[in-house]
């Protein structure tokens, strides 16, 4: 997480927006059908923006994705491109993969 987001992420009104947005998408990610894991911003949030709400909090910006659907957002394929045993975490870092 980029350090400008972490006092929006830990806010009460993102943690209510997430929660009742997970709830209206039935916990299912929204391309696959799978469970979700993460509410992601289909708008991508910056320091310019993360501040307004009608961006940040906008039930019409967010999508829930599962773990693999957000990884192919932002990387596409490239967990194909990547060294065996390494994926990427929910931040979108690249780890060592647990055995």
């Amino acid at each position: 997480m980029k350090p400008w987001a972490k006092k929006f992420y830990a806010s009460k009104a993102w943690k209510d927006c997430r929660l009742s947005y997970i709830t209206k998408v039935f916990g299912l990610c929204e391309r696959c059908n799978k469970p979700g894991k993460i509410v992601h911003h289909t708008v991508y949030l910056t320091p310019e923006n993360i501040d307004d709400p009608n961006v940040s909090l906008n039930h019409r910006l967010l999508e829930y994705l599962c773990q693999d659907c957000h990884n192919n957002e932002h990387h596409g394929s490239a967990e194909l491109l990547i060294e065996p045993g390494l994926i990427f975490d929910s931040g979108g870092d690249l780890i060592q993969a647990p055995p």
